[in-house]
């Protein structure tokens, strides 16, 4: 079992910065990949970024490239997405989630895969 909680969100004007965290417990934290995701109103979730387990590989989507950052420490077993300049079309609940029934070190951009989810924090940018 692993339990995860976000924490970090609220609300920022356009162009300013938040970073998430997500603490996780339960199990060894370093063994698996992790991402961060989002939804939208009336959307559906989707892949924001991701991260292996050794943090080596990091992975976005194109939206957020350059913008968003995804980090981990294992030693913390804390992950973290540092978001900078942020667009009103950033404005999402964001969750983060563990994939843990895989050993293979890539990040994947399937909910599906993921296997523990955290209730996510909610974001707000005004533009």
């Amino acid at each position: 079992q692993v339990q995860l909680v976000e924490s970090g969100g609220g609300l920022v004007q356009a162009g300013g910065s938040l970073r998430l965290s997500c603490a996780a417990s339960g199990r060894t934290f370093s063994g698996y990949t992790m991402g961060w995701f989002r939804q939208a109103p009336g959307k559906d979730r989707e892949f924001a970024a991701g991260i292996t387990w050794s943090g080596t590989s990091t992975a976005y989507r194109d939206s957020v490239s350059g913008r968003f950052t995804i980090s981990r420490d294992n030693a913390k077993n804390t992950m973290y997405l540092q978001m900078n300049n942020l667009k009103a079309e950033n404005t999402a609940v964001y969750y983060c989630a563990a994939a843990t029934r895989s050993t293979i070190a890539a990040i994947f951009r399937d909910a599906r895969l993921y296997n523990y989810w955290g209730q996510g924090t909610q974001v707000t940018v005004s533009s």
